[in-house]
């Protein structure tokens, strides 16, 4: 029987990804929420850009909920100890929101392209009704595509011969199936690499038209250019070494013997650390989108002072309520 059980695979992820998840839990859910109120409100203000920022941090909110399920599955050494249900909705969510993040991400690129390089062209391109059309058709194409991990059984028992034991794995295991393999192909050339190209190339030109407008100031541009540099080498680094990684498993394991491939179980290794480094994304994506532009955190303030005014408000009240029962109880004290 085939087995992944790798020391030092497993030693790897007893660390690495409880440490990253946990960075990624408490950072990002309460960074999301904020963006989803912050994207909530550009909308409403007829900002055809807050659509696609509402959908890029729900589909990272809804990943982010998902990995303590991934922790603890890494802390007992790639054993699923929940249901086959759970595992299969687990990896449903990761990779819903692998490639939704790549197609938001992708949609918020065009649309600065289009305001920036043609402000005055293609309108029907930039209003609301077009963004909640395309976000809409991006989350059912999604729903439909990565609904063959819902069909199929993710959870595997293995016998791992170092310790000795079976463990049950979750969705990925060594080598890939065949259904896998062409899956993921066909993944990466649709959702990474078509979408890294029209990010590069939708920055590269807003880039150009920044730099030569006369209109804005050096300091400016200089954010500007600092702030389109920062979006593209953290799409880059999230997505691109889990996808090369991925093609390089894809080629590796078609029709291969897992005790004599050595350079596989490696590249197997290699493979799991950079499906870490995915989730960094999601931390990233509510800083670069909605709290580094100025109106994004004037909108963040708002709702801050907004909830603690109104907490503020309650406990007044509270207080206005105690003060009148303790009133009544000190008079009924009184009559008594």
């Amino acid at each position: 029987m085939n087995s992944t059980c790798i020391e030092e695979q497993h030693d790897l992820d007893h660390y690495l990804f409880p440490i990253v998840y946990i960075f990624v839990i408490t950072v990002s859910i309460p960074a999301n929420i904020g963006s989803l109120c912050v994207s909530f409100l550009q909308a409403k203000k007829e900002n055809e850009l807050g659509i696609y920022l509402f959908s890029l941090s729900l589909s990272d909110l809804l990943y982010a909920l998902t990995l303590p399920l991934w922790i603890d599955y890494t802390w007992n050494k790639d054993n699923w100890t929940f249901s086959p249900a759970l595992c299969k909705w687990s990896a449903f969510f990761m990779y819903v929101n692998f490639y939704s993040s790549t197609a938001f991400l992708t949609c918020i690129a065009v649309d600065r392209y289009l305001a920036v390089v043609y402000p005055l062209k293609f309108p029907f391109l930039r209003t609301r009704r077009f963004a909640f059309m395309v976000s809409l058709f991006i989350w059912v194409l999604e729903i439909i595509f990565n609904a063959v991990i819902l069909w199929k059984d993710e959870t595997t028992v293995e016998y791992c011969d170092a310790k000795k034991s079976n463990f049950t794995l979750c969705y990925d295991r060594y080598p890939l199936e065949k259904w896998q393999i062409i899956l993921n192909v066909f993944r990466t050339c649709t959702g990474y690499a078509i979408p890294l190209v029209i990010i590069l190339i939708c920055n590269q030109k807003v880039y150009q038209a920044v730099w030569h407008n006369q209109a804005t100031e050096n300091s400016e541009k200089r954010r500007i250019m600092k702030l389109l540099a920062s979006i593209t080498l953290t799409f880059v680094l999230c997505f691109t070494p889990f996808h090369v990684t991925l093609l390089i498993r894809c080629i590796l394991e078609h029709d291969v013997n897992f005790d004599n491939h050595k350079s596989g179980k490696q590249t197997y290794t290699i493979y799991r650390i950079t499906v870490a480094l995915t989730s960094l994304n999601c931390v990233a994506d509510p800083i670069l989108y909605c709290f580094v532009t100025e109106t994004g955190r004037s909108d963040m303030w708002n709702i801050l002072k907004f909830c603690i005014g109104k907490r503020n408000k309650s406990q007044r009240q509270r207080q206005r309520i105690l003060s009148m029962s303790t009133k009544d109880t000190m008079e009924l004290e009184v009559l008594e």
